[in-house]
């Protein structure tokens, strides 16, 4: 087993990414935080429907940016999403108004644009930070931190399978 709370992988396609969110999905139990950081374009979403797929979830994932948060059932005996989008945010007693932590502990919860008010999320997290490449405009590179023990049990699940 692995100590490492942080460590880098890289996707040069799509479907790569997908990939690579599939294999985090199995991964995951209830009340599980990511948090995904990066720039417009990166591929939050995209990597959110690949999670999503490993999670056997059918309805469409997509960008919850105008609603806050989106709400996917899964299809069987598996975990519902919560999907949180903070980018409109910009003031943390908004986030603290949508429970977020509360909501999804019957299932995982993803966030992104957590920068909009870190104090508010939970503090057992996966943070999963998406870096675009300036060579290669499909290449990303992925950077997972995490902070307490049940993230470190994922970065360390992840990095068996990888």
């Amino acid at each position: 087993m692995s100590t490492a709370n942080r460590f880098n992988f890289h996707t040069t396609n799509v479907r790569q990414t997908q990939s690579l969110a599939k294999k985090i999905a199995k991964l995951l139990l209830p009340g599980d935080v990511l948090l995904l950081q990066g720039p417009l374009g990166a591929g939050k979403t995209t990597f959110t429907q690949g999670l999503a797929k490993g999670m056997n979830i059918k309805s469409e994932v997509t960008s919850p940016t105008f609603i806050l948060l989106a709400q996917h059932e899964p299809s069987s005996n598996n975990l519902a999403l919560f999907h949180a989008d903070l980018y409109r945010l910009t003031d943390p007693t908004e986030v603290m108004e949508l429970h977020l932590e509360e909501q999804a502990s019957d299932g995982v919860l993803i966030v992104e644009w957590p920068d909009r008010a870190p104090e508010m999320l939970p503090k057992d997290h996966l943070l999963i930070s998406i870096a675009l490449q300036k060579i290669d405009h499909n290449a990303r590179t992925f950077t997972f931190v995490s902070a307490g023990e049940r993230a470190r049990e994922i970065v360390d699940g992840l990095q068996s399978q990888l």
